[in-house]
């Protein structure tokens, strides 16, 4: 089996505020000496794992992060018709479980990752407490799990600072995306015409804004390790693969959802590079150091990524055992990587990252 995945995505964006910063910015780096755009690692994952594409994929097997576990018990104790002081008593016990929670609130201090199993047990003692009109009990309160059965938790892990013995380890790290060029946030002015102003009184606009905004072509990088994955999910070969090909379309196929309705900035990679092996890991971003200028960036930024491989495998070793590109490119020959690759399609790629069978 191989132990990591590592996959290596080139993805253009038109005009777009795809994950803003304090101000309302797109999110800016320096790298190489110049400002580049940035996509979060926290806002490529919240994009993947709550889309639809994700949520087909893996259906039950999905968790969701919330502080609100105390404040649903109590509503559905109260809809079971305990009364309001018994509901939110027996509602602080159970937050308490998942995390800190302050004094009078039943909310959590810090946001929990809930596998569905936890969730159904917290369902079925609410069930429980409510038909026995009863508090619960020490034996009761077991409610989370120390491997959940959701994928997205085995993925991407989750702490828990009041109870760290259910933490889990997360099995795929992401990288910030960045512009692979140079850029900068320009300014977009707009104005916002009253349909029912007829201009006897006033011609002006009843809404003057601005809005920051960017264009460029991303480096993302994303790194499995598979035999983590396996671990947080007991083993399970056939939901670890169901996993990775769910990760694997969204981040080729999704995009973040930032001010998607102002600028329609959907996009798919114009290049993937995927490599699985047992090798230690590593980004491929030192390639864009000294940033791609030109009018054929995405071409330049193939060429430059594959040349940074290549530096890699002669300085170190081959970094991986086998490796896999996807090309929408128009013009793009092939690879010029070394050793075993193939080129093909999503489907082939998915095909190529799933368990050896």
């Amino acid at each position: 089996m191989n132990h990591f995945i590592q996959l290596h995505l080139l993805t253009s964006y038109p005009p777009a505020n795809l994950n803003r910063d304090d101000l309302g910015r797109p999110k800016t780096a320096i790298m190489g000496g110049a400002k580049r755009l940035r996509v979060s690692s926290q806002s490529l994952k919240r994009t993947w794992r709550t889309s639809a594409l994700f949520e087909e994929a893996l259906g039950q097997y999905r968790g969701h992060r919330t502080k609100r576990v105390g404040l649903e018990a109590e509503k559905h104790l109260l809809e079971k018709g305990v009364n309001d002081k018994d509901a939110r008593a027996w509602a602080t016990e159970i937050a308490g479980v998942f995390g800190d929670v302050a004094k009078g609130e039943l909310a959590t201090s810090q946001l929990v990752h809930i596998g569905p199993e936890e969730q159904s047990a917290v369902d079925a003692l609410v069930e429980t407490l409510a038909a026995e009109n009863r508090a619960p009990e020490k034996a009761d309160l077991d409610l989370l799990r120390h491997k959940p059965a959701a994928a997205d938790i085995a993925l991407f892990g989750r702490m828990l600072a009041a109870v760290p013995e259910y933490n889990v380890e997360a099995a795929c790290q992401v990288a910030h995306a960045i512009t692979v060029h140079a850029a900068e946030v320009e300014d977009d002015y707009f104005t916002a015409v009253d349909d029912l102003n007829t201009g006897d009184e006033h011609r002006g606009a009843a809404h003057v804004g601005e809005a920051g905004f960017a264009a460029g072509l991303f480096y993302s990088y994303v790194c499995i390790d598979r035999q983590q994955l396996l671990d947080n999910l007991k083993g399970d070969i056939e939901l670890a693969d169901r996993a990775i090909a769910a990760l694997v379309e969204a981040a080729v196929r999704i995009s973040p959802k930032g001010k998607q309705n102002s600028f329609g900035s959907r996009a798919h990679a114009s290049y993937v590079l995927a490599e699985k092996g047992d090798q230690q890991p590593r980004s491929l971003s030192a390639a864009f150091l000294r940033p791609v200028a030109g009018q054929d960036q995405a071409g330049d930024a193939v060429e430059r990524l594959e040349e940074q491989a290549k530096a890699f495998d002669r300085a170190y070793g081959a970094g991986a055992d086998r490796r896999y590109v996807v090309s929408a490119l128009p013009d793009y020959q092939g690879p010029a990587l070394e050793g075993d690759i193939v080129t093909g399609n999503l489907d082939g790629l998915i095909e190529f990252l799933s368990n050896e069978r």
